[in-house]
């Protein structure tokens, strides 16, 4: 059995870093009238950053596999027959948080009642400073004001998003500074955060009854059981938890995976040693809900741990993160940990 065991791991290792030689060309089309980017993987379409004034704030919305399978929930922009409707602020991949200021950028959506708009923050699309096709990668670096009700900037934001693929996987690598303007910017701990990505139903972790999650506002969301039929999902982090108990522990890594469309299929994302809170404490939910949060350590750590990150007037800070995507096989937990020690020298 041992001997089995180390054939079947290495060609696993085989097949990913094999695969790592063989980068497809990444393309972006601006389509500024739908104000959005395509990004184009070997010539297939991959992700789209979406930066719509409609919703409050920009996101990356679906994210594909290399063989073409959505693993993001289509609600509320693409509703698809049996999947869940909560949480309408969960759209594909974005970054934002539960506490800036008092302000809750975290939960808004077009479903918040107009007098409590003032409760939160949106964060607004500025300019698109650079579109670079490669051979090997892509690169897009866009700009974004993360503002109050009344438009006062809080927090200006860079970001660089750098895709790219193979035969079998995407990638998605994700720096996003963050710059404080005219006062100090206070993120309290908040288990609503930071880099999230809302999945499809498929890979859900199958549900055994119907649970109430209440935001920092008091704002209570039902969730309910569905059938789960064709339902798979379940989660591994780099502590080698599984499944719900990831919640609310750390991780370098973590990995949501199951099957879609008859195929194996999976989304990690891996955290960065020089984000604050590393390594990041995962706010990873059975119904679909996958976030890194390097900043709500209290609530995560119920109570043991307390970081209340702030930023003075002018200064900024830096977080990374690695979002890959695979169909075909899953990846291994030490194939994770190679990409994550890889990662962490970007």
């Amino acid at each position: 059995m041992p001997f089995i065991k180390s054939i079947f791991l290495w060609c696993c290792m085989f097949f990913f870093f094999s695969n790592a030689f063989s980068q497809q060309q990444v393309k972006f089309v601006q389509k500024e009238n739908e104000t959005k980017v395509e990004v184009l993987v070997g010539g297939k379409f991959f992700t789209a950053y979406i930066y719509d004034p409609k919703i409050d704030k920009p996101v990356l919305f679906p994210l594909q596999t290399a063989s073409g399978v959505t693993v993001t929930r289509g609600f509320p922009l693409a509703p698809r027959a049996n999947e869940r409707t909560d949480h309408p602020h969960h759209i594909g991949m974005w970054l934002n948080y539960g506490d800036v200021n008092g302000l809750d950028f975290w939960n808004n959506s077009d479903a918040i009642a107009t007098v409590d708009k003032p409760k939160y923050g949106s964060i607004r699309h500025q300019k698109i400073l650079s579109v670079k096709d490669g051979a090997k990668k892509g690169v897009l670096v866009v700009t974004s004001n993360w503002v109050d009700i009344s438009g006062k900037i809080l927090i200006k934001e860079l970001t660089t998003l750098t895709f790219s693929g193979d035969d079998n996987s995407r990638t998605i690598d994700r720096a996003t500074t963050l710059t404080a303007q005219q006062e100090k910017v206070s993120f309290k701990d908040n288990k609503e955060g930071f880099m999230g990505i809302r999945v499809a139903r498929e890979l859900e972790i199958p549900s055994q009854k119907a649970e109430i999650f209440t935001d920092a506002n008091g704002v209570a969301t039902k969730v309910a059981i569905l059938n789960n039929e064709g339902v798979t999902g379940t989660f591994l982090s780099s502590k080698g938890i599984v499944g719900n108990d990831v919640w609310g522990t750390r991780g370098t890594w973590c990995m949501m995976y199951g099957k879609k469309s008859g195929e194996l299929v999976s989304i990690a994302i891996l955290d960065h040693p020089t984000n604050p809170g590393y390594p990041t404490y995962w706010h990873a939910r059975g119904y679909g809900l996958f976030a890194a949060n390097s900043l709500g350590q209290e609530p995560l750590s119920g109570g043991k741990e307390k970081l209340n990150f702030a930023l003075e007037a002018g200064k900024s800070v830096t977080f990374k993160y690695s979002v890959v995507i695979t169909n075909g096989s899953t990846p291994t937990a030490e194939f994770l940990d190679k990409a994550a020690i890889s990662f962490s020298k970007k």
